[in-house]
């Protein structure tokens, strides 16, 4: 499985990205897909996942209520919307993907969200 995201940049605090993983060769939909984040100097953390199905979902307590993640299994891809950004969503963002029950094992090249204040 190969994962390319993209939809980063910048923009200022209070405002929306809307970012985009298009997995190709093979489809997806039997994967947890996930976004996370790494933010200069710290530790990797991830933000929102996704189930097979699309319905169940999981954030972290930083994000939630702010970011939604979906899933477009006809498409082959999952999206991350931001919304209310802050300055400390800044980080490069990553998407993953993960056999049900396993660790995540394939992950798209980053894209750098900056928001400025």
């Amino acid at each position: 499985v190969q994962l390319q995201a993209s939809g980063g940049g910048l923009v200022q605090a209070g405002g929306s990205l809307r970012l985009s993983c298009t997995a190709s060769g093979q489809f997806v939909s039997s994967y947890v897909m996930g976004w996370f984040r790494q933010a200069l100097g710290k530790e990797p953390e991830a933000v929102a996942q996704v189930f097979p199905g699309g319905r169940a979902t999981n954030y972290t307590d930083s994000v939630e209520g702010r970011f939604t993640i979906s899933r477009d299994d006809a498409k082959n891809t999952v999206n991350l919307q931001m919304n209310s950004l802050k300055p400390e969503d800044t980080a490069v963002y990553y998407c993953g993907a993960a056999r049900v029950g396993s660790k995540y094992e394939f992950w798209g090249q980053g894209t750098l969200v900056t928001v400025s204040s």
